[in-house]
């Protein structure tokens, strides 16, 4: 997962002024760094969790005023840690980032009180348009949408997360040959 610099209007952006504590977390450590960096250069003090207890406690030390929370984390879902800071501090701005997102997680997500839901990989400048967007603006549409073949492959790889990685039974749920489905996941994902 890319964290791309960019020199877009969006890099330009500012957190507002006051608290710029912003929390990340995100059980790839290495995505949770990169991204944490490129946020730190863009103004906002962030503290990293890889795990919903280390999330909770983080929000038990000092709730953020900002964070961006792994949908899927090692111990349980992201959801708990939007909770938890909705719970702590009511004005927090999240945003959800997630490889498997489904409408079902958005909505829920955003009742929780989430600002934005991005798909992986976002960037930084992705990341902070959606932090610091007003409430009723509209995001901009992606310039490099994922293809067909790639929000398949992606919607395959969901479910069979779901199956808790059972062929036979993803395949019964896809209405699909299990050989085919096989094959399928013995590829690379299309970009």
């Amino acid at each position: 997962m890319l964290l791309e610099e960019t020199t877009a209007p969006s890099a330009r952006l500012v957190p507002p002024q006051g608290d710029a504590s912003l929390l990340v977390v995100d059980d790839d450590k290495a995505f949770a760094t990169r991204l944490g960096r490129a946020l730190e250069q863009r103004g906002f003090e962030v503290r990293t969790a890889d795990s919903v207890a280390e999330g909770l406690d983080a929000i038990r030390a000092k709730a953020p005023a900002y964070a961006v929370v792994d949908m899927r984390l090692i111990d349980g879902n992201g959801l708990d840690v939007i909770e938890a800071l909705r719970v702590a501090r009511e004005n927090t701005r999240m945003v959800v980032l997630t490889g498997y997102g489904n409408i079902a997680t958005a909505v829920t997500a955003v009742k929780l009180g989430a600002v934005d839901y991005l798909a992986k990989p976002a960037d930084a400048d992705e990341v902070l348009a959606a932090l610091t967007r007003e409430p009723g603006d509209r995001a901009e549409p992606p310039e490099k949408p994922m293809s067909a073949d790639r929000v398949r492959w992606e919607h395959i790889q969901r479910v069979y997360e779901m199956c808790d990685r059972n062929v036979s039974e993803t395949a019964r749920r896809l209405s699909m040959h299990r050989r085919t489905l096989q094959r399928i996941l013995a590829k690379r994902a299309p970009r």
